[in-house]
């Protein structure tokens, strides 16, 4: 497995070992020693489906770090550095995540997620180091000029809950670099 870093230090791509012959493949998803250099302690898996491609989700925050993956598909996944304070603060990084590439991409505290799909029927998997607390979720505008990510698509599939986000100005979004992460 190789851990990759990105443009924001925090922010990873996971790149597993796929051994493969004719029959198929093999590979481990999760290996707590293996993982340990990232701090995370895996708590609970999630997996969401989503029909058509252009369906965008996010950006949605809450206080745990994850790490995701895409199991059936592809998609343009986002993590945004939404850390007051941060040198990074505001600033986006973006990985292709599908089926075939098998990457993961770790998003840590203080971080919003999003993704938009790439293709039709796509299978994403979500494992978190907390259980999912219904009353902490939020979300900020997709689209928030603050922001400024570049999702690739005009007119995208979205939520009631993604339409309706506040800006990040107007959320009650508190991610303090420094403090927790």
């Amino acid at each position: 497995m190789k851990i990759l870093d990105t443009k924001i230090p925090e922010v990873k791509i996971i790149e597993p070992d796929v051994f493969g012959d004719h029959r198929g493949w093999f590979m481990e998803t999760w290996s707590l020693p293996k993982y340990e250099a990232l701090h995370f302690n895996s708590m609970q898996d999630n997996e969401s489906f989503t029909a058509k491609k252009g369906t965008l989700r996010g950006i949605h925050f809450q206080q745990d770090p994850k790490i995701v993956r895409v199991v059936r598909g592809a998609v343009m996944d986002v993590a945004v550095d939404l850390r007051k304070g941060s040198p990074t603060y505001l600033q986006w990084v973006s990985v292709e995540l599908s089926a075939e590439n098998k990457r993961q991409f770790y998003i840590p505290r203080g971080f919003g997620h999003g993704f938009v799909t790439l293709t039709d029927d796509v299978d994403f998997c979500y494992k978190a180091d907390n259980l999912y607390d219904h009353p902490s979720d939020r979300s900020i505008r997709f689209d928030d000029p603050a922001i400024g990510v570049d999702w690739g698509v005009t007119d995208p599939i979205l939520s009631d809950k993604d339409k309706n986000a506040p800006l990040l100005a107007d959320s009650d979004c508190n991610f303090v670099y420094g403090k927790g992460e």
